[in-house]
């Protein structure tokens, strides 16, 4: 395992110093190359932000990118470019391309981006934010058709060719099947409860029309071996967190007692999709 700065993560994978990493998805899509086999295995849920672009508060007459494609043409009669402040060149310039905004020039920075047009060194800025607050706070403002990119964590790898590099597959499943499970079963809750009945498929029957009840599959039904547990079964189910509360209910609608509530650590369907993206073509 080694610590790199964000900016060089997809690098070292694609020159193959690295199989896998986590990088923020801006990061990646701004500094991957585009004929290269690296590829977003999973998001990761954590990271959250919006590539944005963002303009000064005085500027009235701007709030859209129209409007900013109009001033960039208004810069271009003038003798000069509208000046952008990014750290992501590559985004930006097809953002603003995609817009209509066709006479810029690009200034990249790696310092804080929201002091640049008031330091004169930029016109706009287009930066990663969170909630907005730091933009706002520099006197900018974000405008209609600014937002570039949602952005969050990702695992990323580089192809793994089956017959070529197994063992570092092996490895590498090992570790993105239990990422994957994990994240899935952040979902999930498990229940178990006891239900009284004459045989465990009179308790399945009680139960199967309720239509939350059989949650991620059909409830595990068994027979408690216990002195004076005659007639009761024990029920094992897992069911989706929204629905928590609704299981609940109607388990004890149909007489459940002793009903407890455990997290899922890991939840593995069929197949590894993030395996497979990292070994297809």
């Amino acid at each position: 395992m080694t610590f790199q700065r964000g900016s060089d993560i997809t690098a070292k994978i694609e020159e193959g110093s690295a199989d896998i990493g986590i990088v923020g998805l801006d990061r990646f899509l701004d500094s991957r190359r585009e004929d290269g086999d690296t590829r977003v295995l999973l998001e990761l849920g954590f990271g959250g932000s919006q590539l944005v672009m963002a303009v000064p508060d005085a500027w009235l007459d701007v709030s859209s990118m129209a409007d900013l494609a109009d001033l960039a043409l208004e810069f271009r009669t003038k003798g000069g470019d509208l000046r952008v402040a990014t750290k992501y060149p590559r985004l930006v310039e097809r953002h603003l391309l995609e817009n209509g905004v066709n006479f810029f020039s690009l200034i990249q920075s790696s310092g804080t981006l929201e002091a640049a047009p008031t330091m004169g060194f930029a016109d706009v800025i287009a930066d990663i934010t969170d909630s907005g607050v730091t933009i706002r706070q520099n006197r900018l403002k974000q405008i209609k058709g600014g937002a570039i990119i949602a952005s969050q964590a990702c695992l990323i790898g580089r192809r793994l060719v089956n017959g070529e590099n197994d063992e570092v597959i092996g490895v590498a499943r090992n570790l993105v099947e239990m990422i994957e499970a994990h994240l899935a079963a952040k979902n999930y809750y498990g229940i178990a409860a006891n239900i009284q009945g004459e045989t465990a498929e009179d308790v399945t029957a009680s139960i199967l029309p309720n239509s939350d009840v059989p949650g991620l599959r059909v409830p595990t039904i068994s027979k408690v071996h216990a002195p004076g547990s005659d007639n009761w079964f024990a029920v094992t189910l897992i069911v989706e967190q929204t629905k928590l509360l609704s299981v609940v209910g109607q388990l004890r609608d149909v007489g459940a007692t002793s009903v407890s509530v455990s997290r899922i650590d890991y939840v593995f369907s069929s197949t590894c999709n993030s395996h497979q993206r990292l070994t297809s073509p």
